[in-house]
């Protein structure tokens, strides 16, 4: 009898400890983070990092599934466990056959800024999936607050998906945090008072490492591809803050629902492009983050209590190694011109079809063609693909190249470069032709990109802590599509729609 009525007693606390949810879910995510900045710098990590790696259930071998490694495409699958070619995020930019002209992976003409001085806003209307947060959102009729932050557009929205409380991001144009009427008509008090105290203006004529910041407010928050402020650890000291003033002024964790507060550094990969992934700036973005991310925990342990926060970490992408940096240590590498893949496609188009506006656009390792003269001289669309790709087949360093009927009718190489470009093609979205480069080649003018299917592009962090895990090193492979399915299992909602991840019960504490 003893015995029967203490398994139902330790039944009991088993259901009522698998039944304690955490009252805010933190994600944290670093652009351009690549797993091994962890073992690295292992020894100068005395904060946040060094609190996840001691306290979380570390994954040491989580790649992303899909090609190409970009932020819009890395940042929409953390939350949604969604391939790309499901998801419908196809690039950070892309050709859009259907509006005719180029967008971005958040780009709203029917929005507008709200915050800035205006001009078209951004939204998640091209993420054809759910997330987290949406799913939460739709299990507890909307009560739970999901808020996404960066230094990015694309990274603070496609984290937080469609139904968020709202989504913030530096406009350097005015220098504040913004968002669109896509969320609210104007922005919350709080943002308005954080951007009134100007917190940016303090860095002018700062000086970071060997780098002199501009004293000129312009041109120290620059343009959206040039920003000296983003491209230094100072860029993440703003996330930061503003992520402290959104637990406080939303009450994050404090109420009877779960909260979702998701945050990306940016600067991480500003610096890795701007510097490489081995130089001393990209070291000190990971050493300072150590700091910020600690910095924060402080301030969530104050108003909720760590041990009411699930945490997670990952990074949106890795990074090449600078080729300089390569030939340096007798490895191979190189770079090839995003321009170039342009002007070797639209010339073979030429020399076989005649003069045209031939090649719509050309992102990263994605070459998009211009439909218009294809459907004017009545040509086959599959023809003019297979014209251009054999050009760019033909250039040196180049390991493969697929025109988009290959990669939908599923003629690749039936190994796992075949499946990561499979994963990361949508039909309607895709590039007319995918390139594929030797490894260590880089598609960029940048010091380090990362347009690849190799590992250095692909192999992130991702790090659990909080109620209910088991920390500890977990050395089996896993995908960071993973994520999701196993925070909704914590959660107890509905897995993501597009998910395709399975959930890590591995680190469920027993």
């Amino acid at each position: 009898m003893k015995k029967t009525l203490l398994c139902l007693l330790t039944a009991a606390c088993l259901l009522t400890a698998a039944a304690k949810k955490p009252k805010l879910v933190l994600v944290i995510a670093i652009d351009q983070f690549r797993y091994d900045y962890l073992t690295r710098y292992r020894g100068e990590y005395h904060a946040g990092f060094d609190r996840l790696l001691t306290k979380g259930a570390v994954f040491t071998n989580a790649r992303y599934r899909h090609f190409p490694p970009l932020t819009a495409l890395g940042h929409s699958v953390i939350l949604s466990g969604a391939m790309p070619s499901v998801s419908g995020i196809a690039g950070n930019d892309w050709y859009d056959r259907e509006e005719g002209q180029h967008v971005t992976s958040v780009s709203d003409s029917h929005t507008q800024l709200v915050g800035g001085n205006g001009g078209p806003g951004c939204s998640p209307h091209r993420l054809l999936v759910s997330t987290v947060g949406d799913e939460l959102k739709m299990a507890d009729g909307g009560k739970s607050r999901v808020i996404g932050i960066s230094l990015k557009d694309r990274a603070a929205i496609l984290l937080v998906g469609h139904m968020a409380d709202g989504a913030y991001w530096f406009d350097p144009v005015s220098g504040n945090f913004v968002s669109s009427t896509y969320y609210f008509r104007e922005l919350p008090g709080w943002v308005k008072d954080f951007n009134d105290s100007r917190p940016a203006e303090k860095y002018r004529g700062v000086t970071w490492l060997n780098h002199k910041l501009p004293e000129n407010l312009q041109e120290l928050y620059g343009t959206s591809d040039e920003s000296p402020l983003e491209s230094s650890s100072f860029g993440n000291e703003l996330v930061e803050l503003l992520a402290e003033r959104a637990v406080t002024a939303e009450q994050l964790g404090r109420r009877d629902f779960t909260d979702v507060l998701a945050i990306s550094f940016t600067s991480n990969d500003k610096v890795g492009h701007d510097y490489g992934p081995d130089s001393p700036e990209a070291h000190d973005a990971a050493v300072s983050a150590d700091r910020l991310i600690e910095k924060l925990f402080q301030t969530v342990d104050r108003q909720v209590g760590l041990d009411n926060v699930l945490v997670v970490l990952t990074g949106d992408h890795g990074a090449a190694p600078s080729p300089e940096v390569n030939a340096l240590r007798k490895m191979p590498g190189g770079r090839i011109l995003v321009t170039t893949l342009k002007q070797v496609a639209q010339a073979a188009l030429e020399k076989k079809y005649g003069a045209g506006d031939w090649v719509a656009g050309t992102w990263d390792a994605s070459v998009y063609l211009n439909q218009a003269p294809i459907a004017r001289q009545k040509l086959d669309p599959a023809e003019v693909d297979r014209a251009a790709a054999q050009a760019l087949m033909a250039m040196p360093h180049i390991a493969r190249v697929y025109t988009r009927e290959e990669i939908a009718h599923g003629e690749l190489l039936r190994d796992d470069i075949g499946r990561l470009i499979t994963n990361g093609f949508n039909v309607r979205r895709g590039p007319d032709i995918e390139v594929v480069t030797d490894p260590y080649w880089i598609v960029s003018d940048k010091p380090a990109s990362h347009t690849s299917p190799y590992g250095y592009d692909l192999h992130v962090p991702v790090i659990f802590m909080g109620p209910g895990i088991r920390a500890g090193r977990y050395d089996g492979s896993i995908a960071v599509n993973d994520v999701a399915p196993t925070l909704a299992t914590i959660l107890d909602v509905e897995t993501p729609s597009g998910s395709v991840g399975r959930v890590l019960s591995e680190i469920f504490a027993q």
